[in-house]
């Protein structure tokens, strides 16, 4: 045995080779249980998908790099669900591509964010977060406020969620009707919309 040991310890190549089937068998058992449980593969009873405004919202959330100092990810520890809510569930994340769950936290955890503060808070925090927050130091994001979206692809985004992903979007037209309610709103309006649909399906 001893000398089995020394073997495997020797032969880079074959400790490789062990520790990948090692970290394969663990991989495995954790993940292959939680492809087949309803509670992670099933959306929350009040989960709906992103509208057009929402999904461009996102993007720009994804795009200003919102989630390097923001999570979206309330563990189950008394001192998170205290300050921010629920814990979150996996079925509230489910349409989610990509996931920005996080582990960051510059800035507070944003997943109940949504209807925590007014339309105009958040408009103001955006162009001037110490405006309502002095002790923070977050950057503002006034061009928000004059960019217009652009909606040149929220079609196809949308499609392909619906398409690829599954998520429960109408037909092409219901989705196109959607798409138009975009002209004349600005990338503000878009990521508004975005944080007050944040954590607003777990009751």
């Amino acid at each position: 045995m001893k000398f089995s040991h020394e073997l495997v310890e020797k032969n880079v190549g074959l400790l490789a080779i062990l520790i990948v089937v090692a970290i394969s068998f663990g991989g495995v058992a954790e993940i292959v249980p939680l492809i087949f449980q309803d509670e992670t593969t099933q959306p929350v009873e009040g989960l709906t998908p992103y509208t057009a405004l929402q999904m461009e919202g996102r993007d720009i959330y994804i795009r200003e790099g919102c989630a390097n100092c923001h999570s979206q990810m309330i563990r189950p520890f008394r001192a998170e669900t205290e300050r921010y809510g629920h814990y979150s569930v996996a079925g509230e994340h489910v349409w989610e591509h990509p996931f920005l769950w996080g582990s960051k936290r510059t800035g507070p955890d944003l997943a109940r964010v949504g209807g925590r503060y007014s339309d105009v808070w958040h408009r103001v925090h955006l162009i001037d977060p110490r405006a309502v927050v002095p002790e923070s130091n977050m950057p503002g994001f006034p061009w928000l406020a004059e960019n217009e979206v652009n909606s040149k692809h929220t079609l196809k985004k949308l499609q392909v969620f619906r398409d690829q992903f599954g998520v429960p979007y109408g037909d092409d037209e219901a989705l196109q009707k959607d798409v138009d309610s975009l002209k004349g709103k600005t990338e503000m309006d878009a990521l508004i919309a975005y944080l007050q649909s944040l954590g607003t399906a777990l009751k």
